[in-house]
């Protein structure tokens, strides 16, 4: 097992090692919707609106007030000017209790038929974008103009690209007091930047052989007729924890392409709480749980080849084989340690005898494919640390990725109890007000 992990870290190491910057195209071909969802997102919606309409003045906004009980919704109508009309390019979609806090995806619903209700019965529809942006996101300027290249939007097959994510925040250390507590904030949004930019880039890059490159809920890019596709009546966002993910399954199995492309980005704020953190990673575990009802769909659907469909039964097979890792990878360490108490002499004896080399090999096939993403995310990403340091953030991010063992069994409990409801996490400008937001 640990041979076969290695050589899959390795194939998916040398596409993204490879990558060439490709010519971007010209985004004035197709018409964009960027869509915000929002709940109580006063802090920070006026300042993500004029980025957006400053950047991309021909591009429409369209913010989603998901029943907010602060005062987003008059920041956006002071915004749209008089009489609440002022700006075209910016929209306001209110939604209410009881409709209303029943997870992104149904905020999106909601914007989706604003949408099209807006555009009217005879929209050309291939021609609109719809990019999905958090509150607090922010789009590099180059993003329409890369996601309109040839092999991305300028290929009419494909129906959805996801962008690159960076994690704005990182080096700047949370306000805590406190030395520790900072520097565990610092690394903690490191090990964010390195995952999303090296690691999960890299498994994206080689979903491209593969045909099966999934969706992220920022910085994600969805052709309007592609929604339309796969929406019967129910809605383009069917309701998962990980909707942007399930969104994926609907077009791959529909017949559409997907792209990735790391010559754009769209940046968001990491988390310096391990709690909120713990939170996040446990919806999203969750989420891959729920998108388990769609086995047969992917196993049966014939747009996907047998390698497709083999990846990403994987992908949904890795919390549970989480689950199950924590319970098997222990046993031999308790046998051992069984033994060691009645016959301590024998087991000495067996370990300075050549067995140390067990253990030992056990330890570099655990923590080389993990402690690998240090040096390739310096050298990919951030080319002005020291070598030694990223080696260091190697080793930070094999202890980072066993968090999900923990939030593996964190999702498989709530499952049990019932508790697939939207769980927010604050953002960090909000540990003190006690407002909460939708979720990344």
């Amino acid at each position: 097992m640990s041979v076969a992990f290695m050589t899959y870290v390795f194939l998916i190491v040398i596409p993204y090692l490879r990558h060439r910057r490709a010519t971007p195209g010209d985004p004035y071909r197709l018409e964009w919707h960027f869509f915000v969802p929002c709940r109580d997102e006063q802090a920070v919606i006026g300042e993500t609106v004029r980025y957006l309409r400053g950047n991309f003045p021909h591009a429409h906004v369209w913010v989603i007030d998901d029943d907010s009980a602060d005062g987003t919704v008059g920041v956006v109508k002071a915004m749209q000017g008089p009489r609440h009309g002022g700006d075209r390019n910016l929209h306001l979609v209110q939604r209410r209790l009881p409709n209303a806090r029943t997870g992104k995806g149904a905020a999106l619903n909601a914007a989706y038929r604003a949408l099209k209700s807006w555009m009217g019965r005879h929209a050309d529809t291939d021609r609109a974008v719809i990019v999905v942006v958090d509150a607090d996101g922010r789009p590099a300027a180059n993003c329409l103009a890369v996601c309109a290249a040839d092999h991305l939007f300028g290929d009419a097959r494909v129906g959805a690209v996801q962008v690159d994510v960076r994690m704005s925040n990182r080096g700047t250390p949370p306000p805590e007091r406190g030395f520790w507590r900072r520097k565990f904030g610092l690394a903690m949004v490191r090990m964010q930047d390195l995952e999303f930019r090296s690691a999960i880039a890299a498994i994206q890059m080689s979903r491209g052989r593969t045909g099966t490159i999934s969706m992220g809920g920022n910085g994600q890019f969805t052709r309007l007729s592609a929604l339309d596709s796969i929406t019967h009546g129910l809605g383009p966002w069917r309701g998962a924890l990980l909707e942007d993910f399930e969104l994926g399954v609907h077009l791959l199995t529909q017949g559409w392409k997907t792209g990735f492309t790391v010559d754009t980005h769209v940046d968001q704020e990491a988390l310096y709480s391990l709690r909120r953190f713990l939170a996040q990673r446990t919806r999203w575990g969750q989420g891959t749980m729920q998108c388990g009802r769609y086995v047969r769909r992917i196993f049966d659907s014939t747009h996907l080849s047998t390698l497709g469909a083999a990846e990403m039964l994987y992908y949904l097979a890795q919390p549970w084989m989480q689950l199950l890792g924590t319970l098997i990878y222990p046993i031999p360490f308790l046998l051992l340690g069984a033994r060691a108490v009645h016959d301590f002499d024998a087991v000495w004896d067996w370990f300075i005898g050549g067995s140390w080399l067990l253990f030992l090999t056990y330890g570099a096939f655990g923590l080389l494919p993990f402690v690998i993403w240090g040096p390739i995310y310096r050298r990919q990403c951030e080319p002005g640390k020291g070598f030694w340091r990223a080696v260091g953030y190697g080793f930070a991010y094999a202890l980072y990725i066993y968090t999900f063992y923990i939030t593996s069994w964190r999702a498989v409990v709530r499952l049990a109890r019932g508790r697939n409801g939207w769980t927010k996490t604050r953002r960090n400008e909000e540990r003190h007000t006690g407002v909460v937001a939708l979720d990344h």
